[in-house]
């Protein structure tokens, strides 16, 4: 029997990859630091979190019935947007915050949009910088901070965060920033999890290395440059959310470019951004701007990093 010659409509290339599986290896990823996080913040960062991805859950499901649209919820994606955003909150969040949070990442931001795969920003960063204009107070004061359970036998102490605390006695070492013995949002606290959990995703070709390390690479550089000290350099690459938006935030498919060159300048450019806000701006931290603020540029960065296909003219 001679062969014959199947035609099919497009797409051609197909992968086993799905949209379920790769938020379910985000969550993956993201367990060490999440249970870390309760485990050293305690009750108060578990309610956190449970509520932030609970409402996103309740809200995404809601938008689909009220919109009679297919539901999504099987997807995973408002759990790893709920996820990200609590994680990105601080211990004593009020939990009607964290709600309305959720309501900005998923309604304003996702949905209104068109779902997934439509919005311009990143869900839990345009939620986080939303809470951080319209509640200041429960999200930059020290008061709804805490030191870690395991230092002082109790979880109502308030801290600062290492950031404003760098240069005074009371800065946490290099040690504890990098394991996570510190105040700070519940998931940013400790860089070797975090690592840990990008190593994971990197390994599950579910993101691209180059934007982390070109991100987090670009915001030690310049510490460097304007300190000439090492231990600086250390203790501001591994304070803050910076390993937290780097690797899970500024990696989103939908919000960075496509191109390898895309993404070599856009994690260049947040970690300009974030070293610019940090170094001289009136917050401690520049990570969420830095990221929202590349987000609008990735369309243009694509289009200007993207390859001519073969054989086309020049255009001209």
């Amino acid at each position: 029997m001679k062969d014959s010659l199947v035609v099919s409509s497009s797409p051609h290339i197909r992968h086993r990859d799905t949209t379920s599986g790769i938020m379910l290896d985000v969550i993956i990823a993201l367990i060490p630091a999440t249970v870390y996080g309760i485990i050293i913040f305690g009750i108060s960062a578990a309610a956190v979190v449970c509520t932030c991805v609970l409402s996103a859950i309740v809200f995404e499901f809601l938008w689909n019935i009220i919109l009679k649209k297919p539901q999504s919820v099987g997807d995973f994606s408002a759990i790893v947007t709920g996820l990200l955003l609590g994680l990105n909150l601080p211990p004593k969040t009020p939990l009607f915050v964290a709600a309305i949070g959720s309501f900005a990442a998923i309604i304003v931001v996702k949905q209104m949009f068109g779902g997934l795969g439509y919005n311009f920003v990143n869900p839990a960063i345009g939620a986080r910088i939303v809470l951080l204009v319209s509640f200041p107070t429960a999200m930059a004061s020290a008061g709804s901070y805490l030191e870690p359970i395991s230092k002082l036998g109790v979880d109502t102490v308030s801290s600062a965060t290492p950031l404003m605390l760098y240069g005074k006695e009371a800065a946490p070492s290099l040690k504890s920033l990098f394991f996570g013995m510190n105040s700070g949002a519940i998931g940013e606290t400790s860089a070797f999890l975090l690592l840990l959990g990008g190593i994971y995703l990197v390994l599950r070709k579910v993101i691209n290395p180059i934007i982390p390390v070109s991100f987090i690479g670009t915001v030690a550089v310049m510490t460097y440059l304007f300190s000439f000290n090492i231990n600086e350099t250390l203790y501001f690459v591994l304070s803050g959310g910076l390993f937290l938006g780097a690797i899970f935030m500024a990696t989103d498919y939908v919000t960075s470019p496509t191109t390898n060159l895309g993404k070599l300048v856009f994690g260049i450019g947040c970690g300009l951004i974030t070293f610019v806000i940090r170094k001289w701006g009136n917050l401690p931290e520049g990570v969420s701007y830095s990221i929202i603020l590349m987000n609008i540029l990735a369309p243009q960065i694509d289009k200007l990093t993207r390859r001519k296909p073969f054989g086309l003219p020049k255009e001209g």
